[in-house]
């Protein structure tokens, strides 16, 4: 009997697991904002707490100087992801297109990344983790999909080629 119950807490366990979840005490100390200006651009974001406890990537994007991205990314101590298969986004957009990305070591240089396009309400957007091909700065690599069993960062961008002012809310990150 014992053995039962440790199995169905172990299979129910394995359903999902949070890799961020954000409220009103969150902690956003390994969060960074990277933006363009890293490469002389001037599009400028920014990431804080909304009262309600949501994330908020916020800011603007420019052209000049041939820059037109800002992300966040979050660093992390290397999670197995091993017996999950997709990553699972709630959030809220503002009808423009994002791109989330994922390391597995986050040494590397080029990223994991999908696209998605934000509908204004509530969304939630699943991400199968075979889904997600490799890239370095805009360029699709000549790599496999994602097959690793460990991530250590994950990362929203947008970069859209266009001058907009973007907000993307984020209520939660997980694995299932």
């Amino acid at each position: 009997m014992k053995y039962l119950i440790f199995t169905v807490i172990m299979l129910t366990s394995m359903d999902s697991h949070i890799i961020f979840d954000f409220n009103q005490k969150s902690d956003l100390k390994n969060w960074a904002v990277v933006d363009d200006v890293v490469m002389g651009g001037k599009s400028s974001g920014s990431f804080e707490l909304s009262p309600k406890g949501y994330a908020v990537f916020k800011g603007s994007i420019s052209l000049d100087n041939n820059g037109g991205f800002s992300s966040i990314r979050h660093k992390f101590e290397r999670k197995s992801i091993k017996g999950f298969t997709k990553i699972v986004l709630k959030i809220k957009g503002d009808t423009k297109t994002y791109q989330f990305r994922i390391k597995s070591n986050s040494a590397d240089y080029y990223s994991y990344i999908t696209t998605f396009t934000s509908n204004g309400d509530w969304q939630e957007i699943q991400v199968p983790l075979k889904s997600m091909y490799p890239s370095f700065r805009g360029r699709k690599l000549d790599k496999p999909n994602f097959s690793d069993d460990y991530i250590e960062e994950i990362a929203f961008l947008i970069g859209n080629k266009s001058e907009e002012k973007f907000q993307l809310l984020i209520d939660k990150i997980e694995l299932k």
